[in-house]
């Protein structure tokens, strides 16, 4: 793998195709990893403008591909159906992507396979079209419940076999019985990929956001290597620890004096998971419908209300789960509560440092389109986590 150097210094280390990108969190982490953009993709316009607004620029095939970590990721806009992969073929090292959640949300319809929005079998072409070394999706936990089961297995060995091809008209039940046929009886290694997968909390890798997802992670069987995903740098018991301590009311003088709670955590050499205090105790407070100067996306928004069910955001926990809606969204993700005891909504760029994006990264759109491109996203620095892991298990073969 050739190298060369990012705008903030990182070595490159490999290509990738990024598909499904919305607002950019998994490309961004991909990036920050070292893993330079081939090309990524996205068929929601709002999403597309904000991915030209910040590193993309719009696809030529006939121009030379980008050769450092500095040049603009090529986009190309449109649905995923309607892309041709077969170009990268033996080009691409990690074919990434958070695959559209809604068929398998806790929050949605529950179709799963039979929603059109199903787009696993698209990423599986991918695979398929570029033969990559390493595949690595993201999607919500509910992707794990017992009722989906059956097709989450499915799901794995398709991509573990992504060669033996469906039939057209063939039901995924029958195809699934000949993948479990396929991949007993070995075959090319070159054609077969060992496919892991976990659920992680964010927030035990530095992100200021209890958000559980699936990552799925899967090395081509040729190159011989043994997968283990990163270890949690962050915990819930040094945060408790610290609050106790006294060090995070060293670090925000406000923040209330925590309780002790009769039996002290261990320590288990982890850090603090990061608070809502954390990531946005250095913004000035907002202004309803004003930008702030200085802090793009900052403008407060009125109207927040607490009920049964709707309760705020507490600073000195990490954030709840964001998800993509403003003023609707049930359980109160959006709102927080001051010192003071007050609520307010959430700032555009108070979520954006949610979910770990950069202070400069523009989301394009009016806020309900922003607020959805951040609750869809890959929090970046969960994606920088399992790319440098990525990163650290290709350059050791």
């Amino acid at each position: 793998m050739a190298t060369g150097t990012s705008r903030a210094g990182t070595s490159r280390v490999g290509t990738s195709i990024e598909l499904f990108s919305g607002g950019g969190g998994l490309a961004m982490a991909l990036h920050d990893a070292g893993f330079q953009h081939l090309l990524v993709n996205e068929s929601n316009k709002r999403a597309c403008a904000t991915l030209r607004a910040n590193r993309a620029v719009d696809y030529v095939a006939e121009e030379a591909p980008p050769s450092t970590l500095t040049d603009p990721w090529p986009l190309i806009e449109g649905n995923v159906q309607n892309v041709d992969f077969t170009p990268f073929a033996g080009e691409v090292d990690v074919v990434a992507g958070g695959v559209p959640c809604q068929p398998f949300s806790l929050g949605g319809a529950h179709k799963g396979h039979r929603d059109e929005r199903n787009l696993w079998p698209e990423f599986n072409r991918c695979v398929r079209e570029t033969r990559p070394l390493v595949i690595v999706a993201e999607n919500v936990r509910g992707l794990l419940r017992p009722s989906f089961e059956p097709y989450w297995d499915y799901i794995r060995r398709e991509l573990a076999a992504p060669f033996e091809q469906r039939i057209e008209g063939e039901a995924w039940t029958d195809h699934d019985l000949r993948l479990v046929k396929a991949l007993r009886s070995g075959g090319d290694p070159t054609e077969r990929y060992d496919i892991a997968f976990q659920l992680v909390n964010a927030a035990d890798y530095g992100v200021p956001q209890s958000r559980l997802r699936v990552l799925l992670v899967g090395f081509r069987k040729d190159l011989d290597v043994s997968w283990k995903f990163p270890n949690p740098t962050h915990s819930a018991g040094a945060l408790l620890r610290s609050q106790i301590s006294g060090e995070y009311a060293e670090r925000h003088p406000n923040a209330p004096v925590k309780d002790h709670p009769g039996v002290i955590p261990p320590d288990d050499g982890l850090v603090p998971w990061r608070t809502l205090r954390d990531a946005i105790s250095d913004l000035p407070e907002p202004t309803d419908r004003a930008e702030t100067p200085g802090h793009i996306h900052h403008v407060g928004w009125p109207g927040a209300r607490e009920y049964p069910g709707h309760t705020p955001n507490q600073l000195d926990r990490p954030a709840k789960t964001v998800k993509a809606g403003v003023h609707g969204v049930p359980g109160g993700e959006s709102v927080l509560r001051r010192d003071d005891g007050s609520i307010r909504y959430l700032t555009v760029r108070e979520v954006a440092r949610i979910m770990t994006f950069p202070d400069d990264w523009r989301l394009e759109g009016p806020r309900g389109e922003q607020m959805r491109q951040l609750g869809n996203a890959v929090p970046v620095q969960l994606g920088v986590a399992a790319g440098q892991a990525i990163a650290a298990t290709l350059d050791s073969r």
